[in-house]
C-alpha cells in the first residue's frame, strides 16, 4: 500500500538517485531548474510501499511579474518498478491539496499537458509569462487553485521562498 508523507530528513541521497534515473545527468541544465537551486521547496511529498521510498514531488514558492505568487510543480518522479500503479497521481493529488490548503494562488510547471490536463492543467493564461531560460511553450502548464489565482498575470517567472546551504555530501538541505 502506497502512503504519501512529508520528505523526511536522511532521503535527500535517495531522491536524487531517483531523479537522474528518472531525467538523467541533463536535469540540473533545465529551465526550471535555476527557480529551484538555492531553495528551500515549499512542499516535499514521498511516496513509500512497505517503508521503500518509490517516489518524491516538490514544489516551490515562485512570483511572477514581481506580484503574482504562486507554486512550481517539479520535480516528480516515481521509481520505475512502481510506475503504471498510480504513484504519481497520489503524489500530485496529495500536493495539489496540501497547496490549495495553504491558499496557493496557483501552480504552474513543465511537463506534459496530456499527462497533466487530468489535474486540470493547461497552456491557457501563460502568454504573457516568461521563464528565466528557454522551454517549449506547449509545456508550460497552470493550475488556477482560487479563483482569479491567474487573473491578468503576466511578467517573468522568479524564485522566491527560503534559500538553503549545502553542508557535506550526504547531508540534508539546511534553511540559511
Amino acid at each position: 500500500m502506497i502512503t504519501i508523507e512529508n520528505e523526511p530528513p536522511g532521503v535527500a541521497a535517495r531522491i536524487e538517485y531517483l531523479l537522474d534515473k528518472a531525467f538523467g545527468p541533463g536535469r540540473h541544465r533545465k529551465t526550471v531548474q535555476k527557480l529551484r537551486d538555492g531553495r528551500l521547496p515549499a512542499f516535499a511529498f514521498i511516496a513509500r510501499d512497505a517503508g521503500t521510498l518509490v517516489g518524491t514531488i516538490r514544489l516551490w514558492n515562485i512570483r511572477v511579474g514581481g506580484k503574482w505568487n504562486a507554486l512550481l510543480l517539479g520535480p516528480i518522479a516515481v521509481d520505475a518498478a512502481w510506475r503504471d500503479r498510480g504513484v504519481g497521481d497520489q503524489l500530485i493529488r496529495h500536493s495539489l491539496r496540501a497547496a490549495y490548503a495553504a491558499r496557493h494562488p496557483a501552480v504552474l510547471l513543465v511537463g506534459d499537458e496530456p499527462y497533466y490536463r487530468r489535474f486540470g492543467f493547461r497552456a491557457a493564461g501563460l502568454d504573457n509569462v516568461t521563464l528565466p531560460g528557454p522551454v517549449d511553450r506547449r509545456r508550460f502548464l497552470a493550475l488556477e487553485l482560487l479563483p482569479g489565482g491567474l487573473a491578468g498575470v503576466r511578467g517573468p517567472v522568479e524564485a522566491t521562498g527560503r534559500r538553503v546551504r549545502l553542508g557535506r555530501p550526504g547531508d540534508c538541505l539546511r534553511a540559511a
